[in-house]
């Protein structure tokens, strides 16, 4: 179980703040079960009931400032994902979305960059899918690099390429 003020990554939502650990009066809520209120953090005016022990949502917590600057690090080693069908490449970067694998995200990142540059070279744009994928995965990674390394998520791009200039 998490602690109420720490933060968690709650599914394709994303990062979020645990606000309370309660059971709420709410009809049809059993009151001998344990709710997270979540207030995501990107996503404002929202707030969120959710079982303690919900299967399935993906919950888990934010990585700590050791494990981003460590997965930042490791961006250029991280493969994309080749795939040559454009429908079974959208389910996999919707799996990827769905995973909340921040390597995974970093997966359709790379992935949707090299595509868009390769079809820039012969004229084309950008399918939809990739520019859609890519800003989601994009947004999710800043999104908890920001809370973890306790920077602006508007700074996090610069971040990452700072520090891999250095590499």
């Amino acid at each position: 179980m998490f602690e109420k003020g720490g933060y968690i990554v709650y599914g394709t939502t994303g990062v979020c703040e645990i606000e309370d650990i309660t059971s709420p009066n709410i009809a049809g809520v059993s009151g001998d079960r344990l709710y997270y209120v979540l207030n995501p953090c990107f996503k404002k005016g929202n707030r969120i009931f959710t079982p303690v022990d919900n299967e399935k949502v993906v919950i888990r917590a934010v990585m700590t400032e050791e494990e981003a600057a460590l997965l930042v690090d490791e961006i250029p080693t991280i493969e994309e994902l080749w795939e040559k069908d454009d429908k079974v490449r959208e389910l996999r970067y919707k799996e990827a979305i769905r995973s909340c694998n921040p390597r995974e995200w970093i997966q359709i990142i790379k992935t949707s960059y090299l595509r868009q540059q390769q079809r820039k070279a012969q004229g084309k744009k950008a399918t939809t899918v990739d520019e859609r994928y890519f800003k989601a995965a994009e947004d999710h990674l800043y999104a908890e690099l920001s809370i973890a390394l306790g920077m602006p998520k508007e700074e996090v791009k610069d971040y990452i390429q700072r520090r891999l200039s250095k590499k």
